[in-house]
């Protein structure tokens, strides 16, 4: 009974020799303080989250931005400086960065999301392969297309029948502009000769 109220005792006074303010808990935590860790949590838990959820507004992501945010915390500690401010202005300034990015992550997701999907749907690639008209064509230009070169053929097919512009080419083959422009000039100039277009 004496050593569970020694251990009690002594958890409450190694609690009240703990700093009230989050400065000189983050120096604690820098070294490794455990303790001074979870009455940090408990002091920036909340004012945290509820600067996160202000900017990213779903409650999921928020909540994971939090735990980013009390982690961030725990491995970087020691880059506090009391000098420049003090320890919550500095566990705030660290949240809104983490909410910050989280929403730019976000949106430059959707915005991926939203440009791929109006590429499929304004150029599918089976309403170019039926502009090809009749079958008879469509042999014609397969043939003449076998004439080009690989690298000719590569870029002249993402062009025309995938529809990407010579910008979207020259960055998928990781080649300059200037250079996809040489080659499809001189592969559409092969195959009007060789599907005898007049000039």
């Amino acid at each position: 009974m004496a050593e569970r109220v020694r251990r009690i005792v002594g958890v409450a006074a190694q609690d009240e020799a703990l700093p009230p303010d989050a400065g000189g808990l983050l120096q604690l935590v820098a070294r490794g303080d455990e303790t001074a860790f979870e009455r940090l949590y408990d002091l920036v838990s909340a004012p945290v989250f509820g600067l996160v959820r202000r900017i990213v507004r779903d409650p999921a992501q928020s909540e994971e931005v939090t735990q980013e945010v009390l982690l961030e915390l725990w491995r970087t500690a020691a880059r506090f400086n009391s000098e420049r401010g003090s320890g919550m202005t500095w566990v705030m300034t660290l949240a809104h960065r983490r909410a910050v990015d989280r929403v730019r992550s976000s949106q430059s997701a959707t915005d991926r999301e939203d440009k791929a999907f109006r590429r499929e749907t304004t150029r599918p690639f089976d309403e170019v392969a039926e502009q090809v008209s009749t079958r008879l064509e469509h042999e014609q230009v397969r043939r003449c297309l076998t004439s080009l070169t690989d690298l000719q053929r590569e870029s002249v097919e993402l062009a025309y029948y995938r529809g990407l512009t010579y910008r979207e080419v020259s960055e998928l083959l990781d080649t300059p502009l200037g250079t996809i422009k040489t080659r499809l000039r001189d592969g559409l100039i092969r195959l009007r000769d060789c599907l005898g277009v007049a000039r």
